[in-house]
């Protein structure tokens, strides 16, 4: 069996500790690097315990970044801050669009063939902010960016689901757009479900505004991050079974400049290959009503991207 080595960048945190756990325990995985500013040598040690195949090794603090980056295939960054109450993902921009920066200039310079996954949010800038370190320090590949809106996509299941007692494991509905709230576009139409007109309202709603209710539910102690770190390992391993030359098709946001659509950055149906992305695939046949959701979802995500790119030609 192929194997792979992996890095955690912010492994210390509330979605961080959860995840780097999961991959623990993904047989693809030989060799988990976890970074964070405090306390990743505690973790590391904790789950070096487990009796899975992954070696676990934990790296402390800015002086020890590249060394836990060294010969990674694939790099995972649930970094940052979290959401409060009364938070919106553009309020974590400022704080987590410098961190992104930072950790993005370290894997510009030791693993720059690995593969990013973006969980930092706000998604839809931090992806793009990644994106320009890369191309400043000429090493971008637009194939090996990625940023995580797996979650969308379980959520989507869940209460479909829920909404239709069906069996959640045979539940499937595509997620496009972007990865906050109103950008958030969930394909009802390609569910293979019939749903009345205030059921689409409803499920849609709660498909875009879901992390708030994890929030909301938190009372101020943390967002959503067991979910969060569940669907990352389930995008994680999907790239790491692509990159061992499994066919696989995920909705992931992604570098969608040369496809010609509205948004230079979109959650698309994409199949993965041994270099990442190898084809985004064509947005299915949209309802009227997904239709309207859209143009919503891209007039944001203009918005989103271009706060990105501002920010970072001010720095």
């Amino acid at each position: 069996m192929t194997t792979f080595n992996a890095a955690v960048l912010g492994a210390a945190g509330g979605i961080g500790q959860p995840l780097s756990l999961l991959l623990k325990m993904n047989p693809l995985v030989k060799n988990l690097n976890l970074y964070d500013v405090v306390n990743t040598p505690g973790v590391a040690a904790d789950l070096g315990h487990i009796c899975t195949g992954a070696k676990v090794s934990g790296f402390v603090g800015d002086a020890q970044l590249r060394d836990a980056l060294k010969d990674r295939d694939v790099v995972i960054i649930p970094a940052g801050v979290p959401r409060k109450p009364g938070m919106t993902r553009d309020d974590l921009f400022n704080v987590n669009a410098g961190i992104i920066k930072t950790l993005a200039t370290a894997c510009a310079e030791v693993c720059p063939k690995a593969c990013f996954l973006i969980i930092s949010n706000p998604v839809n800038s931090t992806v793009p902010i990644f994106a320009e370190v890369l191309k400043k320090a000429g090493v971008y590949n637009p194939k090996k960016l990625f940023g995580v809106t797996t979650l969308d996509l379980v959520r989507a299941r869940t209460f479909v689901a829920e909404a239709k007692g069906a069996d959640v494991t045979k539940v499937n509905v595509p997620v496009i757009g972007g990865h906050s709230g109103a950008t958030i576009v969930p394909l009802l139409s390609q569910s293979g479900f019939e749903f009345s007109q205030d059921e689409i309202d409803k499920l849609t709603h709660r498909i875009q505004f879901g992390g708030d209710e994890v929030v909301k539910a938190k009372d101020g102690a943390g967002s959503a991050t067991l979910s969060m770190a569940y669907a990352a390992v389930e995008f994680a391993s999907d790239v790491l079974k692509a990159l061992a030359g499994e066919e696989v098709v995920v909705c992931t946001y992604v570098d969608a400049s040369a496809q010609g659509g509205k948004t230079a950055y979109f959650a698309h149906l994409v199949k993965l290959g041994k270099e990442g992305v190898a084809e985004i695939l064509p947005v299915p046949s949209l309802s009227d009503h997904e239709k309207k959701l859209l143009e919503t979802a891209n007039a944001q995500l203009i918005t989103n991207i271009e706060s990105a790119t501002t920010w970072f030609a001010s720095k």
